[in-house]
């Protein structure tokens, strides 16, 4: 329960409108709700995302809700230098590109943007990604498994088209993964940029001390 509005304001130096601005924008976001009797409380949930393990969004959140995608664009692009060097692809090599809103229950996750060299990616245009994760489908058209993936994450403010698609304050800070996964011989397959809402999502993982 969130302490009352006077207080907030004594505590922060602001006027009581001011808090109750920021509350209101707090209720619009859905993250407080005022109970009678109760007061404001927070109602956001944070979903647990593993580190230390190699899965799909919905493999992920299974036990959570149903995870589906918009997907909002899907097309055959020129590779990006970077992505082409990441993907070990020659220079402006078409990929396929993929970009997803991921939603739970209808919530808001996530914005993926996927880059898969078109021997995999091709099949993929007429696959059913509103309700598959790309790895399975990946692993069903390459006939083996996915390996290893390099992982880096950071915060990062949301731009104008993240902060829109995600629902979010345009400047809020979101969670970037940056994802580079192999198939089981070691080839990269799938090059991903997940903007993650920080305020549903919590990253996890089990580490080992090793010397």
């Amino acid at each position: 329960v969130l302490p009352h509005e006077d207080m907030i304001a004594a505590e922060y130096g602001a006027s009581r409108n001011t808090v109750r601005q920021a509350l209101d924008l707090l209720r619009a976001e859905q993250l407080v709700e005022r109970q009678p009797g109760v007061g404001t409380v927070v109602v956001c949930r944070k979903y647990p995302h593993a580190l230390d393990r190699l899965m799909g969004l919905a493999e992920t959140l299974h036990a959570h809700g149903r995870v589906t995608n918009e997907v909002r664009t899907i097309s055959p692009v020129a590779a990006p230098a970077p992505v082409a060097d990441r993907l070990r692809l020659p220079p402006g090599v078409e990929v396929l590109y993929v970009e997803r809103l991921r939603r739970l229950d209808g919530l808001p996750l996530s914005l993926d943007l996927t880059y898969i060299p078109m021997d995999i990616g091709l099949p993929l245009l007429d696959a059913d990604l509103e309700n598959n994760d790309i790895f399975r489908l990946i692993e069903k058209t390459a006939q083996q498994p996915l390996g290893t993936a390099e992982v880096t994450l950071e915060a990062v403010n949301a731009d104008a088209h993240s902060a829109a698609v995600l629902q979010a304050p345009r400047g809020t800070a979101v969670l970037m993964l940056e994802r580079l996964t192999h198939l089981a011989d070691g080839c990269p397959v799938d090059l991903e940029f997940i903007r993650f809402r920080g305020d549903r999502i919590t990253m996890r993982g089990l580490l080992r001390r090793t010397l």
